[in-house]
């Protein structure tokens, strides 16, 4: 004889759901008797103060220990994990600081789950195991019967009637088990996770700083791929039109019997193998100076300064090399803002203004152009969307007129 797949999924999970209600009720009694102890104590000597003090220490020294019972038991019987967050234990203890961690940690929670709730918990479980042994008393009522002595069956009048609804009432009992028992491990899987574990705002958090941990890594990654290809195209293509181009030049010097139509054709190839070597140039600066990888940041402004075809007044104030995702952002808030001041701005004069602030690195930018710079515009929209990128914050002022000021703040700490 087969068994269909249906009733034995129901009964392998009947089976599993009250192995855990029956693994449930003493964890969910054990802190009953010390507020019975409380209550008895209190009642007895009329030491409100010592039984509560005792009974408050009992409380908190039990509930991590009950805590992390529940949690095993969730985990090994249910599969279910409540995430754990540990928050981060003062470095010295004051009342701010203990204030702090608890509000963190929320130890009420859990001990409003293990004092109150507990009880009442075990209270259900108890219920649907006494219906499953109802249940299954029920369907083996002819053979408790028929194990009585003759004379007990002979004196128990109308047995024959009531053992069929004994027999079909523990038939309905056990039937109902598997969602009965569901329906209570639920329940309590849903309690327990709000009050045992993290909070919705404590997720919430973690997510928030999974996000910023990828983000960053992120960021990290496309940087490290953007360095790659500067150094490729430097050292790869550059480089080749550099050969060409010195080769196109030495044709053109040591020969001077070529025919003017090949001599034009071999200048225009020439001029044009040093206009792509210029453009190429301009492009891997783009992507990522190589300066700023091996000197740092305060070298690589000094080179953009000196490039630029107005008159810069840069000041760098850095203890420290920073990471390199803020170098970087940092270089290229700096690099366009003294791309829009030469281009749009018709500007005379600029200073570039960088200093370390404790953990925030300050970057401002000062034309005296003719102002106006549309903030929405996609040059600074990227730089704003640069900043934002490391929780930055990026502020542009440029009244028509002038001056204007491009200023961004980027969290530095390492």
């Amino acid at each position: 004889m087969t068994i269909p797949a249906a009733l034995k999924r129901a009964v392998l999970r009947a089976r599993r759901d009250t192995g855990f209600l029956a693994a449930g009720v003493l964890p969910h009694l054990a802190l009953v008797p010390v507020w019975a102890w409380a209550a008895a104590t209190a009642a007895r000597t009329g030491n409100w103060l010592l039984a509560v003090s005792v009974s408050a220490v009992l409380v908190l020294l039990g509930t991590p220990v009950l805590t992390a019972v529940q949690r095993a038991r969730y985990r090994v019987l249910l599969g279910v994990d409540f995430p754990r967050l540990a928050p981060a234990t003062p470095e010295r203890w004051t009342w701010a600081s203990i204030a702090q961690w608890l509000a963190a940690t929320r130890p009420w929670r859990k001990i409003g789950y293990h004092l109150v709730l507990g009880p009442l918990l075990a209270l259900l479980e108890l219920l649907v195991l006494a219906a499953a042994a109802a249940g299954l008393a029920g369907v083996t009522a002819y053979a408790w019967a028929w194990a009585l002595p003759t004379g007990i069956r002979q004196a128990w009048f109308g047995y024959a009637t009531q053992l069929p609804a004994y027999t079909a009432a523990g038939f309905l009992l056990l039937c109902a088990l598997p969602w009965t028992a569901r329906a209570a491990a639920r329940a309590e899987a849903r309690l327990a996770s709000g009050l045992l574990g993290p909070s919705r705002a404590q997720r919430l958090q973690e997510r928030v700083d999974e996000l910023a941990v990828s983000r960053t890594g992120l960021i990290e990654a496309v940087d490290a791929e953007r360095r790659r290809i500067e150094r490729d195209l430097h050292d790869g293509t550059q480089q080749r039109l550099v050969s060409l181009a010195v080769n196109l030049g030495l044709a053109l010097a040591t020969r001077p019997d070529l025919p003017d139509e090949a001599r034009e054709v071999i200048e225009k190839a020439h001029s044009e193998a040093k206009e792509a070597i210029a453009e190429l140039d301009d492009l891997v600066r783009g992507l990522h100076p190589a300066v700023l990888e091996d000197r740092g940041l305060d070298a690589a402004l000094s080179g953009l300064a000196a490039r630029t075809p107005l008159p810069v007044r840069l000041r760098v104030d850095l203890a420290e090399r920073l990471a390199p995702n803020v170098e970087s952002v940092a270089y290229f808030v700096i690099s366009e803002a003294l791309t829009n001041a030469t281009k749009h701005a018709n500007a005379t004069r600029a200073e570039v203004l960088v200093r370390q602030v404790g953990e925030v690195l300050r970057v401002r930018v000062a034309d005296d152009g003719l102002g106006g710079a549309d903030a929405a515009g996609t040059g600074l929209t990227g730089l704003a969307k640069r900043v934002g990128s490391l929780d930055g914050a990026f502020r542009v002022s440029s009244p028509v007129g002038g001056p204007t000021t491009v200023a961004a703040e980027l969290p530095c700490a390492r």
